[in-house]
Formats: structure tokens, C-alpha cells, sequence
């Protein structure tokens, strides 16, 4: 741990090493999800007793991400991540071995514990070491994870159900964690703040505890089980407690998340427009499914291969997107593309029972061009105006927004998906697909009109990050 890594190799290996902790991070996050009745049949339980081994992972995360950063200014990053990865890895195992419901949800709560450390640590890693004419290219590349993740999931959990056993999905986590770990001691960097600040307690409990009940009532949300007024009440709280926090931070001269980064305005606009744009964008892998397995009668398998060319197209657009953010502006682009994401999204209306294979793979293309675009664009710009001393705040208060609207775009899709569905019989592929169609053209209505937090934009912003001198920073010694 006290060798700096060589400044050269650790730029070279440094992407690869975030990319794969981040790739192992996403997949998991969504591959659970298949192997619900597999585990449930396995551990002798009913498959709705599940739920808590999905939602203590997701509360996890909630939770521990806004005091990543303060972990990584305190004791370094490469320990941090390094930490993250081990815990990771570990409980991922621990997962794979347990023997009932307790010990995988127990598991589960580790994992997601050294997820919240893994992606704002390894972000926060990227930013510092690259300048920002260097960040588009690097972040790209980094991000490809967090779009092809979630769209292998399902079909590499379906396959591994299928041929072994459910407890491979978290067993495999091990081999890609030890890889992990190698590199991580041979290339990543230890930066660390200069002055050490105080551990926000008060803050890490009041915002903890609202980010962890409103991200649990979003994993619930539409279960009947729960009566409104309990929903309400609880959703009220869950919002008192992070306005509590609001002020306490406005108070405080070092709060667990400083809002007062909100203030500069790309962050802003990206952070919060890109907020609303990710619930419209976040509801289609759940609908997508729905849509080729109800509404088109498609076994999993197939359903599967037909999201496949999203991923594709989301690795290919990486080579694209300086290019084109270079010739035509942050503004224009993601004002443009994200009315474009909700075309594509409102094409999946046209999409019925004797729809072609070959007229749904180009529209899924597009999507994954658009979507790759997207998060690409969005994730950069939002460092366009920030500095060294922030980076590490910055990235931790990101996280901590984007996990928030990754559950509410699945909220958000379910909740219409429902809404529409309205108890119509699994065999009406008919009536089915009419009522997804509605749910389509919600969600595509919700992406449009997201593209105007992004007229805010002023049509020099985010230069810096499509051009300039490269800046080094070297690590500082740990």
C-alpha cells in the first residue's frame, strides 16, 4: 500500500480497473432478480418472502454512499476501494453459501455496503487523475457498465439458473473480485485531502435514514399489502427527515453532503435535470421485458437477445461521443438527444404481437446510442465547472442522486406498467401490449419534457472537457 503506482502504467490500467469493479457491481445489482424462484425453491421459501434480499442491498447502498467520500479524503482511496472490493467480493460469496433467508439478507446488506463504497470511490478516482479534456473519453468508457449491465442481467442470470445453480451468480463475483483486487494494489492511485473534516454523525443519520426509507417505500411501491395512509405517512417522513437535513447542512461548515455545490450551475443542471431524465429512461428494463414476454408471448431467452442490441450499441457510441460533443456543445446535444430517447421510447408503441425481429433490433440500437450518449454526456459535465478540492464531495453527492433516480425510474415504470395493466389476464397478449403502449408513451412524454432543465445550458458550457492541456495530477503518498 505505500508504493505509488508507476504514474504511466496507472492511467493506462486505471479505466479497466474501474470499469470491471463497476461492471460486477451493475450485473449484480440486476441479476438477482431472475434467480428469485430458483432461490426461493431452493430455500424451501415463497418467492414474495424474497423481496427483502433485493431491498436490504438497495437500502445498503442508499445508505453507505453519502459517507464515501468522507472515507476516501480520510484513509485514501486505494485503501477504500481496495476495502470495497474485499467486502464486495466476500459477501458475495457469503451470499452464494447461505443457507436460509437471514443469513442471504445479512449477505446482501455487506455487498451493499461495499457497492456504496466501489462507484463514487472509483469515479472520484477517475476525476483526479485525468484532466478534463481527457474526461469524456476515460468516463465514457467507464460508464459502459452501468449501461450493459443491467441488460445482461436478466439473460446471463436466466442462463446460469438454467445450466448450474443460483448460488453461481454471487460465486462468480470471486474470481472477478480477486482480479480486481490485483490490480487495484498495482495501479490505483491514493489521493487523499490535504486536511482531515469531521464525520457528519447527525447528518449521516438524518439523511441515511430518509434515503433508506424513501428508496425502501420505492422498492414496495404498488404492493397491496401496505395501505395508503401507511404509504403516505411514511413517504412524509422520509421527506421530513432529508428537508431536516437540508437545514442542518446549511448550518454546518463541514456536512456529510455540502447542496451547497448546487450552486454552480452545470452541476446543477446536470445532477437534477438528469435526475428527471433517468426516471424516464429508468422504467424501460423493466416494461422492455413485459412487453416482449406478455404483450409478444416470447420465451425469456428470446426476450433476452432482443436487449442485447442495446448494450451493443451503447459500447459502440463510446468511440462517437467526444466527437460530437466537441463539434456540437453540451446544450445542443443533450437538449437534442434526450427529445430523441423519448422518440425512441414512444416507438415502442408500434411494437405488437407479428412485430418482426428485424423492426424491433434497429429501434433497440437506437435506444442504446441515445441512451450511451446520454450518460455520458450527463456524468461529465456535471465536473465541467468543478474543482480539485470538490471532486470528492461532488462525486459522492452525484451518486448518491443517481442511486435515488435509478429507484424512482423503477418506481416510476412499475407504477404505470400497473396503472394500465389493471389486472388484464397474462394470456391477453393483446390487451396486454395496448396497455404497455400507454405505459410507453407516459414514460416517452416524461423524457421529452426533461429536455428542458437542459435550455439552462449556455452553449460554452463543458468546454474544458471536449478540449485544453492535459493536466497530471500526481497521486499523493500514502
Amino acid at each position: 500500500m505505500k508504493n505509488a503506482p508507476d504514474p504511466a502504467a496507472s492511467r493506462r490500467y486505471l479505466p479497466w480497473v474501474v470499469a470491471i469493479v463497476l461492471f460486477m457491481e451493475t450485473l449484480d445489482t440486476t441479476i438477482v432478480n431472475t434467480a428469485v424462484p430458483s432461490m426461493a425453491a431452493s430455500l424451501q421459501v415463497p418467492p414474495l418472502s424474497l423481496k427483502a434480499v433485493v431491498a436490504s442491498y438497495i437500502l445498503s447502498l442508499a445508505v453507505f454512499i453519502p459517507v464515501s467520500g468522507w472515507m476516501a479524503d480520510r484513509f485514501g482511496t486505494r485503501r477504500v476501494f481496495l476495502s470495497a472490493v474485499a467486502v464486495f467480493t466476500a459477501s458475495s460469496v457469503l451470499c452464494g453459501l447461505s443457507l436460509n433467508v437471514p443469513m442471504l439478507v445479512g449477505a446482501r446488506l455487506l455487498q451493499g455496503l461495499g457497492a456504496a463504497m466501489m462507484m463514487p470511490v472509483g469515479r472520484l478516482v477517475i476525476i483526479r487523475t485525468f484532466s478534463k479534456a481527457e474526461l469524456i473519453t476515460t468516463m465514457n468508457f467507464v460508464v459502459m457498465p452501468g449501461l450493459v449491465g443491467p441488460l445482461l442481467g436478466p439473460t446471463l442470470g436466466g442462463l446460469i439458473v438454467h445450466v448450474v445453480s443460483w448460488r453461481f451468480i454471487f460465486l462468480v463475483n470471486l474470481p472477478v473480485g480477486l482480479l480486481a483486487m490485483t490490480m487495484i494494489l498495482r495501479y490505483l492511485p491514493d489521493y487523499r485531502a490535504q486536511s482531515r473534516r469531521p464525520l457528519d454523525v447527525v447528518g449521516f443519520v438524518l439523511f441515511g435514514s430518509g434515503v433508506a426509507l424513501l428508496s425502501w417505500l420505492l422498492e414496495i411501491f404498488g404492493e397491496h399489502r401496505f395501505e395508503p395512509t401507511t404509504v403516505t405517512l411514511l413517504f412524509g417522513l422520509s421527506l421530513a427527515l432529508l428537508f431536516t437535513y437540508g437545514l442542518h447542512a446549511s448550518r454546518l461548515a463541514y456536512p456529510l453532503l455540502r447542496l451547497a455545490l448546487l450552486r454552480v450551475r452545470t452541476f446543477r443542471i446536470s445532477v437534477v435535470g438528469g435526475f428527471v431524465t433517468r426516471i424516464g429512461m429508468g422504467g424501460m428494463p423493466f416494461l422492455l421485458p413485459l412487453l416482449y414476454q406478455l404483450g409478444l408471448g416470447l420465451p425469456a431467452w428470446e426476450s433476452g437477445l432482443l436487449m442485447m442490441p442495446t448494450a451493443a450499441a451503447a459500447i459502440t457510441m463510446k468511440t462517437f461521443t467526444k466527437p460530437i460533443l466537441a463539434t456540437f456543445g453540451y446544450k445542443r446535444v443533450l437538449t437534442v438527444n434526450t427529445v430523441m430517447i423519448g422518440s425512441m421510447i414512444g416507438l415502442y408503441t408500434l411494437v405488437a404481437p407479428g412485430t418482426p425481429w428485424f423492426a424491433i433490433v434497429p429501434l433497440s440500437l437506437a435506444l442504446g446510442f441515445f441512451n450511451s450518449l446520454q450518460f455520458s454526456s450527463m456524468n461529465t459535465l456535471a465536473y465541467a465547472d468543478i474543482e480539485g478540492p470538490d471532486t470528492s464531495m461532488a462525486s459522492t453527492l452525484a451518486s448518491s442522486m443517481q442511486q435515488l433516480s435509478m429507484s424512482f425510474g423503477l418506481a416510476t415504470g412499475s407504477l404505470v406498467a400497473g396503472f394500465f395493466l389493471n389486472g388484464l389476464p397474462q394470456s391477453d397478449h393483446a390487451h396486454v401490449t395496448a396497455a404497455l403502449h400507454k405505459a410507453f408513451a407516459t414514460l416517452a412524454a416524461i423524457t421529452v419534457l426533461s429536455s428542458l432543465s437542459f435550455w439552462k445550458l449556455r452553449p460554452g458550457d463543458g468546454e474544458a472537457m471536449a478540449g485544453g492541456r492535459e493536466k497530471i495530477v500526481e497521486p499523493a503518498g500514502s
